[in-house]
């Protein structure tokens, strides 16, 4: 198989990686190759071993299809397996993703199984798109919005298509990846003033988020345009556009990276996180700080979307062919520097979940502490990303090595593997928590030990 797929266009010398432990964190340039190898190695030793090796066969339902949704923390699958489509697509990607990068045919039936799940029994036959959630044997709900279509998740089912593609050389996988996009630039593109509404209900129209049965959104802003799926649109449509370089497909890339980067993107570095369809921002600043806390769901900033993001933007922007993008390179620089300077746990190591700038302070109020994993697998991967662009700099090097050992410290289990979804030193009782659910599944952490190992390994990066 060819790994080539992940590097990018930039070529840089193997940087200086010091190898996670007290000394070399003291002395963070000796021993440059032989320690670079050597984090490379504990990494994939930890990909394959407490992650694909937990998952896969597991949680692959051999019964009823796709994959089992939830298993506890030992590893035993629970009663409830409804079925999301965000959490199947994920699971094909990573499948087929693991197939690519270890060069392992082992796990090409896994993706194909996800595949056939989701094209046999989450695509609506009549109206088009995908459901938001089914079954575990893949029949209809009415629950958790099941009924409804989500861009967010139609997003996902582009980029496991894209890489299952990219894997076997499938055209009908491409050509579901194309069916997916044009689904979504019928019903949830917004012609008039640019980006995507995520909700919409079983025929396509938008809804807001009261009558999709959403918590938030309110009544009072009844469409609005969120960050988590526009990034993600962002994220598809670069997958989709290297794998098939259509115009329309280029110019909706470039209309999301244009929006994330310069609307969603706040003047200090992090994602503003809603608008209304005509771009006003929706923010609860002028309220108290105690309304501010209640509602922060729609309001505050989300460090470990910001880390992730400056990673997708410079990705989006290589996939245009834009190699002196220095616009996108500051700005997504940017976001990691305001990431590490405001949201990183000096103390563990890793990053915090929430934070705030309360009216009249120049300070953030860190809103939550909860180091969930996909933070900081996004967090070790954007900031090796920019030790890697940015040599000089050796805070990015030090908060990845401190955030890979608040990872080996506090989120993986060594005992039953797996990653903990919070921070053993946040919450010692995680231990017990489920290890697999509709929102965890292995996606972020599979693909930031993945991209690491290239990085590590001499691999390129976006600039």
């Amino acid at each position: 198989m060819i790994k080539q797929k992940y590097l990018l266009i930039l070529t840089i010398s193997l940087l200086v990686i010091t190898l996670f432990s007290a000394c070399t964190i003291d002395n963070p340039h000796s021993g440059i190759q032989k320690q670079n190898d050597s984090l490379a190695t504990v990494f994939k030793k930890s990909l394959k071993e407490n992650i694909l090796a937990v998952w896969y066969p597991l949680m692959v339902d051999t019964i009823d299809g796709g994959y089992y949704s939830n298993a506890t923390y030992d590893w035993q699958l629970t009663e409830n397996q409804q079925k999301m489509l965000v959490t199947q697509a994920r699971l094909m990607w990573t499948a087929s993703e693991a197939a690519i990068f270890l060069d392992d045919s082992a796990y090409i039936p896994y993706a194909k199984h996800g595949f056939r799940f989701l094209t046999e029994k989450i695509w609506d036959s009549r109206y088009g798109g995908f459901y938001n959630i089914v079954a575990k044997d893949g029949s209809n709900i009415t629950s958790s919005y099941g009924t409804n279509k989500m861009a967010y998740g139609n997003a996902f089912a582009i980029y496991g298509f894209t890489s299952l593609y990219n894997l076997t050389g499938d055209t009908i996988a491409l050509q579901w990846a194309k069916k997916t996009f044009s689904w979504l630039e019928e019903h949830s593109h917004d012609s008039r003033y640019g980006g995507y509404i995520d909700p919409m209900n079983r025929q396509g129209q938008w809804m807001s988020g009261t009558d999709a049965n959403l918590v938030k959104p309110d009544e009072e802003h009844p469409v609005w345009k969120d960050y988590n799926s526009s990034i993600h649109l962002l994220e598809a449509f670069t997958a989709l556009y290297k794998a098939w370089p259509d115009p329309l497909v280029r110019e909706r890339l470039e209309e999301m990276l244009t929006l994330v980067r310069d609307t969603f993107v706040n003047p200090k570095g992090y994602l503003n996180l809603y608008f209304t369809t005509d771009w006003q921002l929706v923010s609860h600043r002028n309220m108290s700080e105690a309304a501010i806390r209640e509602q922060s769901y729609t309001d505050h900033i989300s460090i470990g979307h910001d880390v992730e993001t400056a990673f997708l933007l410079l990705e989006a922007s290589h996939a245009l062919g834009r190699e002196h993008d220095t616009t996108t390179l500051r700005i997504a620089r940017k976001m990691d520097d305001h990431a590490l300077a405001n949201g990183f746990d000096k103390q563990y190591g890793g990053f915090y979940n929430e934070g705030y700038y309360f009216s009249g302070s120049d300070t953030i109020t860190i809103l939550s502490k909860n180091s969930q994993w996909w933070i900081q697998a996004e967090g070790l991967h954007s900031m090796l990303m920019m030790d890697q662009l940015f040599p000089e700099e050796t805070k990015y090097r030090q908060a990845f090595l401190k955030t890979w050992r608040y990872i080996d410290r506090y989120l993986i289990d060594h005992h039953y593997g797996g990653w903990f979804i919070d921070g053993l030193n946040y919450d010692p009782e995680v231990v017990k928590a489920n290890k697999a659910s509709i929102w965890k599944g292995n996606y972020h952490n599979a693909r930031a030990l993945m991209k690491c190992v290239e990085m590590l390994q001499g691999g390129k990066v976006t600039k």
